[in-house]
């Protein structure tokens, strides 16, 4: 029997060792995606401590990006999210979803049944949720079209994709030196007047260290809509900001408020806002006279010159519904093709929407590029195509 004697030897060792040597646990650890990790900080002191030092250390963005249609009960994203969620590597602390507006809470013709079985955005938004931490901030936009980079590696092709069910959910953890808030302003039908006090309660104002608002509007046929768009953009139009974004569908999730109904009659604008002396961030504007490869090609090129770092960085893409192939005639995917040659690192994100909202303009820590003029006007697009790039410090 000494065999025996000999294994129950040598697991007494390593139950020593796992209960013990925290750098062995830690090492071990590090190969479990959250989730795993998460169960096995219940086992003990040692290895919550572990867990806890190894998820600090997980500070790249994550993505879930849902590309193939599926069974009709429910989103492509929702089966993507609850899928991928037992593998990703990071906790997530904000999320941006969006989703294609037609599958995501539309009439889907099923020849079946002969009712179609309508699918409701709110439903499709709560079991999202329900997928994501507790204390999770959730922003969730539809809209017409998406540009999505599948999983796997940031170098996947992105895809534009106008038509047919998509979505993709952008997971961040927690940075060192960088603050993500969502916010969220609604047009009150009484006053005619913005109240700016709102903007320092969602630390748009007397802010320093605020790089970057990404902002998108809904609603934006109601009347009014575009006046009140410039009340909240044009007091945010200074230099050292970077503000891009569009006119969305509609937006099903914001949990920092738990309101997820947005009034039916209301238009107004949520968004994105990242603070952190370490972001860096660059953006162009592809007007309507960029119709070809050529000039597509010259617009990335503007972009390249801000030399924003590519590790840690993620691009967004917000196109007008006009553009895509149609405006290119022939040729599918040209602006995310465009992109991808340029930063073939960096994924892209984004969406087709009804309206764009940016311009040229590069924020890094010692250098200011301000290209929008002071005309009022100027943020605000139709028929073009806003490329951003977000550069989130560096990862070690």
């Amino acid at each position: 029997g000494r065999g025996g004697g000999g294994a129950m030897e040598s697991a007494a060792k390593c139950s020593y060792v796992l209960a013990n040597l925290a750098e062995v646990v830690e090492r071990v650890l590090g190969f479990l995606p959250t989730k795993a990790l998460l169960r096995a900080a219940c086992v003990c002191r040692l290895w919550r401590e572990c867990a806890r030092r190894t998820l600090r250390t997980r500070q790249r963005i994550a993505w879930v990006s849902a590309l193939e249609p599926g069974p009709a009960e429910n989103h492509a994203l929702v089966r993507a999210l609850a899928r991928e969620l037992e593998k990703v590597h990071v906790l997530p602390q904000t999320v941006l979803y969006i989703a294609d507006a037609e599958t995501f809470s539309g009439h889907e013709e099923c020849h079946e049944q002969k009712k179609a079985r309508k699918r409701n955005s709110k439903e499709t938004a709560l079991a999202l949720e329900k997928l994501l931490p507790k204390r999770c901030q959730v922003l969730g936009l539809v809209t017409p079209g998406i540009v999505v980079t599948p999983m796997g590696s940031s170098s996947n092709q992105p895809q534009e994709i106008e038509e047919g069910e998509a979505g993709f959910a952008l997971l961040f953890p927690k940075i060192d030196g960088v603050k993500i808030h969502t916010f969220h302003f609604s047009k009150d039908v009484k006053n005619r007047v913005f109240d700016e006090s709102k903007f320092a309660e969602a630390g748009l104002k007397n802010n320093p260290d605020l790089r970057v608002v990404l902002l998108f509007g809904y609603n934006s046929w109601k009347t009014g809509a575009t006046r009140f768009l410039h009340q909240i953009v044009n007091p945010l139009n200074e230099k050292s900001i970077i503000l891009a974004g569009g006119q969305v569908e509609s937006f099903t999730s914001l949990t920092s408020e738990n309101n997820h109904a947005q009034p039916g009659d209301a238009c107004g604008v949520v968004g994105l806002a990242f603070s952190g002396p370490q972001i860096q961030s660059a953006t162009v504007l592809l007007d309507q006279d960029v119709a070809d490869e050529r000039t597509a090609e010259a617009a990335m090129q503007r972009l390249k010159a801000a030399n924003i770092p590519e590790h840690n960085t993620i691009g967004f893409m917000f196109a007008c519904v006009g553009r895509g192939y149609r405006h290119y005639k022939t040729k599918r995917n040209m602006e995310a093709d465009a992109f991808r040659k340029f930063f073939p690192n960096v994924p892209l994100f984004g969406f087709f929407g009804h309206g764009e909202i940016g311009c040229d303009r590069i924020v890094t820590g010692n250098f200011v590029l301000r290209e929008c003029n002071d005309i009022k006007d100027d943020l605000l697009h139709g028929y073009t195509t806003v490329m951003t790039l977000i550069h989130l410090g560096s990862t070690k």
